[in-house]
């Protein structure tokens, strides 16, 4: 059975470890992190994990995630770092398996919120039928570290023979999204300003490969994914066709999933839901004519959040991404010079 972690002296926040061998990080370590992660590699206690071969090429990737609040509507930052890294494995056709766990923990943080932090990490790596195998845990002073930090690099096994990625964009390919867009950022901001939109917008943080597993298992030949995180839908968009460099792509504005709740939030603020993060959406681009399978493919999942095609890659403007407006007039969507919502990942 798991042990929760009670600090001796009766503290019930985290704090610095003093004296030859961190003796109260080895005792955060052993009553806490490895009781909840608990498998053969992370049991080891060694500096480093042997991970087994793959029939398929290994596909890794990294990332930090330094959210503020750390609890947020519908999810908290141990669940969006397992989330964030699968699916950066999962837009590139690969099944999360590995997963490594670096924790920067702020002394003071209370005990009970690290311990629903790592439950939340266990419990997101069965859904996504992952495993920590090797980490790092170091404890900071007060005020370096804004509650936690956390870092997780993640190893997935590549199950499709063909690259996924912008160097497949050609003009005519249809573009897809997944669900709504911007809920997860209008989410963070609510709960770190008080804005009072909590009890109707949530995070859609989520994985995102049993879509991309379905899809690669149907007869669609997907050109390209990527997940909606940093910067969102136009972001995304932006930075796969400045990739290609010789294709543009458009948009069609009433055909982009957004909630009522989310624009109504978003004009209130001044935001465009567009450039608002989101961290359980994809964009998914095809080639021409088979835009209308995939979203049926898609919406016969029963986890589908409504799937619809927004778009088209094109050949005009190079670079470009414009999106249209119902009575017929176009604009640009261009890159922004700094992020419209900072630290919502």
């Amino acid at each position: 059975m798991n042990k929760c972690y009670v600090p001796k002296n009766n503290f019930d926040t985290v704090q610095l470890a003093h004296g030859s061998g961190g003796k109260l990080t080895l005792e955060l370590l052993n009553d806490l992190i490895f009781p909840l992660l608990n498998n053969q590699s992370i049991n080891s206690r060694h500096d480093g994990a042997t991970v087994p071969r793959f029939k398929n090429n290994p596909v890794i990737t990294t990332d930090s995630y330094v959210i503020d609040p750390l609890f947020f509507p519908n999810s908290n930052i141990g669940e969006l770092a397992i989330n964030g890294t699968a699916n950066d494995l999962a837009v590139c056709g690969a099944k999360p398996r590995y997963f490594s766990l670096g924790l920067i923990i702020e002394e003071g943080l209370k005990i009970s919120l690290l311990t629903t932090i790592i439950e939340s990490i266990g419990k997101t790596l069965t859904r996504v039928d992952g495993q920590i195998i090797t980490g790092d845990t170091k404890v900071v002073e007060r005020g370096q570290a804004d509650g936690i930090f956390i870092n997780t690099t993640g190893i997935g096994e590549l199950q499709t023979a063909h690259p996924i990625n912008s160097q497949n964009l050609t003009p005519g390919d249809e573009i897809i999204v997944d669900g709504p867009v911007g809920d997860h950022g209008i989410a963070v901001l609510s709960r770190r300003e008080n804005l009072g939109f909590d009890s109707q917008i949530i995070s859609d943080t989520r994985s995102l490969w049993p879509e991309v597993e379905t899809l690669l298992n149907s007869s669609i030949k997907v050109h390209c994914l990527r997940d909606l995180t940093r910067g969102g839908l136009a972001t995304n968009l932006l930075e796969l066709i400045q990739t290609k460099k010789t294709v543009g792509a458009c948009m069609d504005s009433w055909k982009i999933p957004v909630k009522e709740e989310v624009k109504a939030a978003c004009e209130i603020l001044g935001i465009d839901p567009l450039y608002v993060a989101c961290e359980g959406r994809m964009v998914i681009i095809v080639p021409a004519g088979q835009g209308d399978q995939t979203v049926e493919v898609l919406n016969a999942r029963q986890d589908s959040p409504g799937a619809c095609k927004i778009g088209r890659i094109t050949d005009d403007d190079p670079g470009n991404l414009t999106i249209k407006e119902p009575l017929g007039t176009t604009r640009f969507l261009r890159l922004k010079s700094g992020e419209q919502l900072p630290r919502i990942c």
